[in-house]
């Protein structure tokens, strides 16, 4: 379709492995001979939309900035489809064996045509050494107090662990687990997360069952296409809110990239609020966006914001224009690299627990917790969110209310419905989701999602913000139990749906 259509060139990656990372960081630093640069990209990806006999195939598209098309152009490709008659493809082109790299040069219907399948790895690790000090990651990664672990699920990131982790950083072959890609993904679920990663889990001492070989100091998962992450330390899990402010607090000294300073940081409206504190103690620019990468992107283009992230296992930075997971283990090594630099023949290592606590006793710690109620019957689902709604108009009924709950929850100064105007294109996007704001710094959150014919789903954003230091240690559950309390009774959740419980807890 591409030669038929009179496009000059198609860049593949070799034997189609390409992570979705990589591919921006190819749209935006590859350079061909002739000096040519990609235009966009096609991204044949399980997580996007799926599609094909078993809804596990979807189409992605990527514009030159190497970030996902706005809807713009999705909606003009969609109008498309609407009235297209016909469309033009070359039928008699050979196939190009794409288990070899190299140039093949055909002459089109509309003049010549080169297909370039290229290693996917080189470019995204050039980009990576701009970013990262790789010598001080592999004193880190030598030293035989620092054990580390890697989990691709079976995944693309595979593809590019064994390069930059083994070859590049020195780990030994054994820290990788999973990493050979598979297209059934092993016959796993690739979601970087406590339910899924379950190999990880038990390995960094977080499963259920008990072991007595010592956990490694830090793990970290990918998911399919390489854009999430998960971190964990030995026998402790790191929440994808904290992740990205625990980043953004140690970039500037631990990453050479950022050495002259952030641009400012971000969060979608759904992540922790920890995020913010780190801003407005380093006197950084702060925006809060709705879900979607795009619109972290539209400010990176603007030059307004250098790290950001999303509790859905998401962080990334303005080197590209996607979420990236390696680019997350790498900020995290560096940032352990830097904390053991004087330290790495001494007696204990800094671990990722210790500067998680450190983080949490300069900043306060966001204990946080997500509640989703999947299948729900749409009517009920939308019932219960235009109850929410409602009930805004009066804060003052709404504290009545959550005192006869909990009377040891805080008061709700304020609450609506989250609006974002994009301060690059002045664009409007309503209806992003509930917000109960506290006096205290804790925050509930609703959103409803999918409310097609199959059933919708509702998920509920639960956060305690805890100053005192001395309190910062608690159990998660048991620190968030009264508003837990709070959101499932001022929701009416079980009246409106019927659930007792949520589908899933993370």
């Amino acid at each position: 379709m591409a030669a038929a259509n009179g496009v000059r060139r198609v860049w593949v990656g070799q034997n189609s492995l390409m992570s979705t990372p990589a591919v921006s960081a190819v749209i935006r630093e590859r350079i061909a001979a002739d000096g040519s640069k990609a235009t966009g990209a096609f991204i044949l990806t399980a997580s996007h939309n799926p599609g094909g006999p078993t809804e596990d195939f979807g189409i992605k598209y990527n514009m030159e900035n190497g970030g996902p098309a706005p809807e713009s152009v999705t909606d003009n490709i969609f109008s498309n489809t609407k009235t297209i008659t016909e469309y033009l493809i070359t039928e008699d082109l050979p196939d190009v064996d794409i288990s070899v790299v190299g140039v093949t040069s055909f002459s089109g219907p509309e003049g010549p045509f080169d297909v370039d399948v290229f290693d996917s790895t080189i470019d995204y690790i050039k980009l990576m050494k701009t970013i990262f000090d790789f010598e001080s990651i592999k004193k880190l990664l030598s030293s035989p107090k620092f054990t580390f672990c890697y989990d691709a699920l079976h995944g693309v990131a595979g593809n590019y662990a064994k390069h930059i982790f083994v070859e590049e950083l020195g780990a030994d072959e054994s820290s990788l687990l999973n990493c050979v890609p598979k297209e059934d993904f092993g016959g796993g679920h690739p979601d970087p997360n406590l339910t899924y990663a379950k190999e990880l889990v038990e390995r960094m001492g977080l499963g259920k069952s008990t072991s007595n070989v010592e956990p490694p100091e830090f793990g970290a998962a990918a998911d399919g296409d390489a854009d999430r992450n998960m971190i964990l330390g030995k026998r402790f899990f790191v929440t994808p809110s904290d992740s990205v402010a625990i980043i953004a607090a140690n970039a500037v000294q631990s990453i050479p990239y950022f050495a002259s300073g952030l641009k400012g940081v971000a969060r979608s409206m759904p992540t922790s609020a920890a995020l913010d504190v780190v801003a407005k103690n380093l006197n950084l620019k702060f925006f809060e966006v709705p879900t979607g990468w795009k619109f972290f992107g539209n400010l990176m283009d603007a030059g307004m914001c250098s790290i950001c992230g999303e509790e859905s296992f998401g962080t990334g930075s303005d080197h590209i224009r996607e979420k990236d997971g390696i680019w997350a283990v790498l900020a995290w090594l560096s940032i352990l690299a830097f904390k053991n630099k004087d330290n790495l023949g001494g007696d204990k290592l800094v671990t990722v627990e210790d500067i998680v606590h450190q983080h949490w006793g300069t900043y306060g710690r966001h204990y946080y917790t997500r509640y989703d109620y999947e299948n729900v019957d749409a009517g009920a689902a939308k019932e219960l969110m235009a109850n929410l709604v409602n009930m805004q108009s009066s804060l003052s009924d709404v504290n009545k209310l959550i005192k006869e709950i909990r009377s040891d929850v805080s008061d709700v100064v304020a609450a609506d419905e989250f609006e974002y105007k994009d301060p690059v294109d002045s664009s409007v996007s309503k209806h992003q989701g509930i917000r109960y704001l506290f006096g205290d710094g804790s925050r509930l959150v609703f959103r409803l999602s999918g409310t097609g014919s199959v059933g919708a789903t509702i998920r509920v954003y639960i956060e305690q913000y805890e100053k005192d230091s001395s309190k910062t240690g608690r159990d998660s559950q048991d620190a968030l139990s009264p508003l837990v309390d709070v959101a499932l009774k001022l929701s009416k959740m079980q009246e409106y749906t019927g659930r007792s419980a949520p589908t899933v807890i993370t």
